[in-house]
């Protein structure tokens, strides 16, 4: 029975109910699975609101976002998840609901001060003991729930299932969760000669999982990939026509109405566009729409210093069009990030579609006459840095099959540098990269395109 609006309000006033939904289970129903003859692994990724609901709490608020992980172990040896590779900086059960705990200086407030600034409501300092009492409750009851929902680090027998919440910080847009099964057996096992090492029973599992997570309304959202292009316009490329048709690609980005010569485009990037979020995704956001809300984002932002992931990105031109897709990485603030832009082509290599695109890094700000609000981001001049980062970021997350440079913009030196849109001088070797993705992670190899 649904308890009245009076007495809910009661309750929250002298009391403090902490009330979890472990029942309702309804994010199982966009959960994705992988599977291969030695396991199954199914991981959902819990939206603020869904968080809210089960949890009886508002994990995003604290920065904290549950994975639902659930494995079958269907090898001859056990299996051992390696919850470090799902996110290094992940929570434990105890630590999470930490963060989430009622304060009990603020139960004391709200009562307190309530009865101390209204004389005749000065009787509901009596309630104080419950309010606390019911408060350090709720934290015990809530540790507990974290504690029975978490996945616990320990071996899954042969033909075991094992599951539960892996708590990490808060990732919004696309989400990559890797799941690594080491497999052998105890050590133990290999010690006596029960498991041979390097055999296929003592070798691990992975899976890599891509998941969209709203609340971010992503650039990208505003265009239809399967469209952008007319599907008449494809051309497939050998090796040798790839090389010819990315070194007449345009140099460099421009203007709308491309009468000025922006940043150089630098990036290739072979591969679907659902790859290219994975790839990224777990070392790179997406960057939200220009709106006015994002604009105050970015401006607070901007003033305090502080963090804002999904800054949007400014429009550059190529092709007759701004960019398909941008991507950053920000450090303590917008003033100081790598930001990647891409643009869709008509070529077709390996029957994946080839992007190209500019990749810079901001390194401050600085005053220009040539924008509407007198500022622009200050990018490092030394753009093939930046380009070769995007290489070695990718090498490390093991989603390259191989890469390579072709010609592009030309070689310009730190002497005699070349300018961008807003003024800034850069100087490079002239070389595009060219980055050939992997759906799953793989061993990366590097060839000399031209």
């Amino acid at each position: 029975m649904k308890k009245s609006l009076p007495w809910t309000i009661l309750r929250h006033l002298f009391t403090t109910p902490y009330t979890p939904h472990p029942a309702d289970r309804s994010f199982l129903s966009h959960a994705q699975t992988q599977e291969e003859s030695r396991a199954r692994a199914t991981v959902a990724v819990l939206d603020p609101i869904e968080s809210d609901h089960y949890f009886g709490l508002a994990l995003a608020h604290r920065g904290i976002q549950p994975v639902f992980v659930k494995i079958e172990n269907r090898a001859q040896t056990p299996l051992r998840l390696q919850l470090v590779r799902v996110d290094p900086n992940y929570y434990t059960a105890l630590e999470a609901a930490g963060v989430c705990h009622f304060s009990l200086m603020k139960r004391l407030s709200t009562i307190g001060i309530f009865g101390l600034m209204y004389l005749p409501f000065l009787p509901l300092i009596l309630f104080l003991p419950i309010k606390l009492i019911t408060a350090w409750r709720a934290n015990r009851r809530m540790d507990d729930f974290f504690q029975s929902q978490a996945f616990h680090l320990r071996p899954i027998p042969p033909g075991g299932v094992a599951e539960g919440f892996v708590f990490t910080p808060l990732d919004l847009g696309t989400k990559c969760v890797h799941i690594n099964l080491h497999a052998g057996g105890d050590s133990l096992d290999i010690i006596t000669g029960a498991v041979e090492p390097g055999t296929a029973e003592q070798s691990g599992v992975a899976f890599t999982f891509s998941v969209p997570v709203p609340g971010i309304a992503a650039d990208y959202l505003r265009r239809d990939m399967a469209t952008v292009l007319p599907t008449g316009d494809r051309v497939t490329c050998t090796v040798t026509s790839l090389v010819e048709k990315l070194r007449a690609m345009p140099a460099t980005t421009s203007n709308q109405k491309a009468s000025r010569q922006g940043d150089p485009v630098n990036l290739v990037v072979v591969g679907e566009f659902e790859t290219i979020l994975s790839a990224f995704a777990a070392r790179w956001d997406e960057s939200e729409t220009i709106t006015l809300a994002t604009c105050w984002k970015t401006a607070r932002s901007f003033l305090l210093g502080s963090q804002y992931r999904y800054s949007p990105v400014s429009p550059l031109y190529l092709f007759g069009r701004s960019q398909d897709v941008a991507l950053q990485r920000t450090r303590r603030s917008v003033n100081e990030r790598l930001h990647l832009r891409l643009w869709l082509t008509p070529l077709v290599f390996n029957s994946q579609p080839v992007w190209v695109g500019q990749i810079s890094r901001d390194i401050g700000v600085r005053f220009t006459h040539k924008t509407w609000n007198l500022t622009t981001h200050r990018i490092d001049p030394d753009t093939d840095e930046a380009r070769d980062y995007v290489i070695e970021d990718l090498f490390q997350a093991e989603r390259i099959s191989a890469a390579g440079y072709v010609d592009g913009v030309g070689e310009a030196t730190a002497a005699q540098p070349r300018r961008n849109l807003t003024g800034d001088p850069y100087y490079t070797d002239g070389k595009r990269a060219v980055i050939l993705l992997s759906g799953t992670r793989v061993a990366p190899r590097f060839v000399a395109l031209s």
